[in-house]
Order: structure tokens, then C-alpha cells, then sequence
């Protein structure tokens, strides 16, 4: 059996790799992050701890620590629990991330390649997802995962294109949950359109259905939504199983997760 991570490496240094006017989202997509190294303030840290002076320390060396300063419950690779599309999920009250079972995110999982079938800042119609249905066989699992594959793994953070991605529609999502999908996910940053698009596109027709929709969707038919995925070229089309373990943050409507396929 071999593991494949899918997550998004979390790296400080991506705040500076941002273009300018992205750097407002920086909070979902690096991390803020002080480092104490064994050698550095790590040592002071240690010392302080032990009531010593750092010449006191066995080789001249503390700990190594990070302080997390700041990070969004949506940074990175995350999942997304029904709170964050709204207070209520299938007329009930919206659960929060500690309100997922594991069992819920350990799944059978597929791929759905849609290179080719959706194209950047446009919602990826439902019949691109219905043809890489029919091709994998429709097999889709009951409560399983199902996972996009855009073509977004050919950009990075400095690159325009990683900000403009092929979004989900509400029929979109639906179309998913519909067929037995309980966790969504993507390779893309985002799971909607890019919010420009969606301002856009309520200034010109004053409909507020287009603010959000892919992820509101969730409100009607409760899934996991699962975003900034990576390494999705490394899988099969079926046949494996993935872990969608987040972070145990309390009353959160997201967590970041450690996302890994057992193939």
C-alpha cells in the first residue's frame, strides 16, 4: 500500500510569494509564524523555562518551538464542516468540525478529471461532471469521497492563474451530493468561483443567488467541502481509500487536515 499526502504544505514564506492585491487572503493560504531554533531563540526560551543561563544548556542548545500567530481556520489543504455555509444544514442545526466523526473522513474516494472539461473563472458545468462520472464507470461511492482534478497543479502562488480556477455551481454540488458523495474536494483554492467573478456577476444581474452558491448548496444536502488539494495527479481513478483528518478545533466551521490517500 502506499500513502499520498494531498495536502498543501503550509509555508510563511507563500505571504511574500503572493501577488500584492492577494495578500488579504494570505489567512488561507500561509500561515503566520514565529521560529525558535535550537540555536537561537530557542535557547533563551529554554532557559528561561529551566531558571538556567543559556550557558547552562547541555551543548549550547535549547528547543526548537513555533508560535502559530495567526491562521485562518480555512488556511491550506482544510475541511469545511456544514457550519460555514450557514447556521442550519437539512433544516437542522449546522454541525461544526468536532461534530464530524473519523469515521465520516476516512473514505473510498475517486478522481474526476476534468482537464480539458472546464475552463478558468467559469462554473464547471454539470455536464463535465456527469462525462468523468460515465468515465471512471460511475463509481461513485455511497458516503464516499469524490475529488476534482482541474488542472490547477500547474500553477503556484505566483502565478496569476492560481487565482483564477474553475468553480462549482449549486447544481454542480448538488449533481455530487445527489449521486452518494459526502465529501467534496478540489485542487483549486477555492470550491465556488473566485469571489471577483461572483461580484461581478451580481453587480451585472443584482441576483444574490450567484453570491456563494456551490457552497450554500451544502445547507440543502450536507457534505464535507474540501479545498486547496494537492498532488491529485498521483492517484488512480478509483480503488482507494482517503483520510480527511482536520484539526480538533472546537466550535469551528473548518479546520486544516492532514489529506492522505491510501492507494
Amino acid at each position: 500500500m502506499d500513502l499520498i499526502d494531498l495536502t498543501r504544505t503550509l509555508d510563511p514564506d507563500d505571504l511574500e510569494r503572493l501577488p500584492p492585491e492577494m495578500r488579504t487572503l494570505g489567512g488561507v493560504l500561509a500561515p503566520d509564524v514565529t521560529y525558535a531554533h535550537p540555536a537561537g531563540a530557542g535557547r533563551q526560551e529554554f532557559a528561561a523555562a529551566m531558571a538556567c543561563g543559556v550557558e547552562d544548556l547541555p551543548g549550547g542548545e535549547g528547543w526548537g518551538s513555533e508560535i502559530l500567530n495567526g491562521f485562518s481556520s480555512h488556511l491550506g489543504t482544510h475541511v469545511d464542516a456544514p457550519l460555514h455555509y450557514g447556521s442550519t444544514c437539512e433544516g437542522r442545526p449546522a454541525r461544526t468540525i468536532t461534530d464530524i466523526a473519523l469515521r465520516e473522513l476516512w473514505c473510498e474516494a475517486v478522481v474526476l478529471d476534468l482537464r480539458g472539461r472546464c475552463t478558468a473563472n467559469t462554473a464547471i458545468p454539470v455536464s463535465a461532471l456527469r462525462d468523468a462520472v460515465d468515465e471512471i464507470g460511475g463509481a461513485v461511492p455511497r458516503n464516499g469521497a469524490v475529488l476534482l482534478r482541474t488542472g490547477q497543479e500547474e500553477f503556484g502562488l505566483r502565478d496569476a492563474e492560481f487565482f483564477q480556477y474553475p468553480g462549482m455551481s449549486r447544481e454542480g454540488t448538488l449533481f455530487l451530493a445527489e449521486l452518494g458523495a459526502k465529501v467534496l474536494g478540489s485542487d483549486a483554492a477555492g470550491w465556488d468561483l473566485p469571489f471577483p467573478v461572483m461580484a461581478e456577476a451580481f453587480r451585472a444581474s443584482g441576483d444574490n443567488a450567484v453570491l456563494w452558491d456551490g457552497h450554500r448548496a451544502g445547507r440543502e444536502r450536507e457534505v464535507f467541502i474540501v479545498q486547496q488539494l494537492a498532488n491529485l495527479a498521483a492517484l488512480p481513478p478509483t480503488g482507494f481509500r482517503v483520510a480527511f483528518f482536520p484539526l480538533k478545533l472546537a466550535r469551528a466551521s473548518a479546520a486544516p487536515a492532514r489529506v492522505v490517500a491510501f492507494v
